[in-house]
């Protein structure tokens, strides 16, 4: 069951964009594909532009967003690497909008396959049959390649006591490198750690070893869990072409313990 605020803005939104004739259809992604939208959930919108108005439809798109609800609040989606996004808070009562815009031509090229829900003639189906639907996965050589020296700056920024960016690091290696290889090894999209919880539910009690308070012994020992998880995932899931950079991991691993005894004798002095 989707909720009447969400199916109310899906609505409106279908009845207002048929009248714009530069417009061939919205299909809807996220959670709506796999019947999972609930109270929280966003609205994923895509928006069929014919090629030829597709420029004009992306000035005007802000404007178009207005129709749609009582727009409080929107900007463009450049911090994800999607420009042709535009995300949206509408309310109250609040809901969250992605909407993005996507000249037909472009509609093949996608990392899913969207739910239909009104088109011109066909257009989006025909338009995603000249293409298959694609979610990147990590490339666990570039992963490697990075995976010691990100280790080593994160182990330099305990060393000198920068507790709130150790912690930080923590979050972007638990986002970009444990949370993906763990969804991976569960059969999911590895979608950095979106819906975790239920994804990968058995490894939740290794990946919360990852989570650091305000304390130096704590970032130590939440590094090393990633360590622990990221060297396990990666022998998992790799094959005998992968490159491992043997000695960066032996000198960093030594580096780590040797901030960790620093900081063991500090604390008996």
């Amino acid at each position: 069951m989707i909720p009447k605020i969400h199916q109310d803005f899906i609505d409106k939104t279908i009845q207002l964009l048929k009248y714009d004739c530069r417009i061939l259809g919205v299909a809807a992604g996220g959670s709506y594909i796999t019947n999972s939208l609930d109270e929280f959930s966003d609205i994923d919108l895509i928006i069929a532009v014919e090629s030829s108005c597709y420029e004009q439809i992306m000035k005007e798109r802000k404007e178009i967003a207005g129709k749609l609800g009582n727009l409080l609040s929107a900007f463009t989606g450049e911090h994800v690497g999607e420009p042709r996004l535009l995300i949206c808070l509408y309310g109250p009562p609040l809901l969250h909008v992605d909407l993005k815009f996507v000249a037909l031509a472009d509609i093949g090229k996608r990392v899913e396959d969207p739910v239909i829900l009104w088109e011109r003639d066909n257009a989006i189906t025909d338009a995603l049959k000249l293409g298959e639907a694609k979610f990147p996965a990590p490339d666990l050589q570039w992963i490697e390649d990075r995976f010691w020296v990100w280790i080593h700056y994160g182990t330099v920024k305990i060393g000198r006591g920068e507790i709130f960016e150790a912690i930080e690091f923590i979050s972007f290696m638990r986002q970009t490198v444990i949370g993906p290889l763990l969804l991976m090894k569960n059969g999911k999209l590895p979608r950095g750690v979106r819906k975790i919880e239920t994804d990968a539910p058995n490894d939740l009690f290794m990946l919360k070893e990852t989570i650091a308070t305000y304390d130096a012994k704590s970032c130590v020992r939440a590094i090393q869990g990633i360590i622990r998880l990221y060297v396990d995932l990666r022998d998992q899931l790799s094959d005998n072409e992968l490159i491992r950079r043997s000695e960066a991991e032996k000198y960093t691993k030594d580096y780590l313990n040797e901030i960790r005894n620093r900081l063991t004798i500090h604390l008996r002095n």
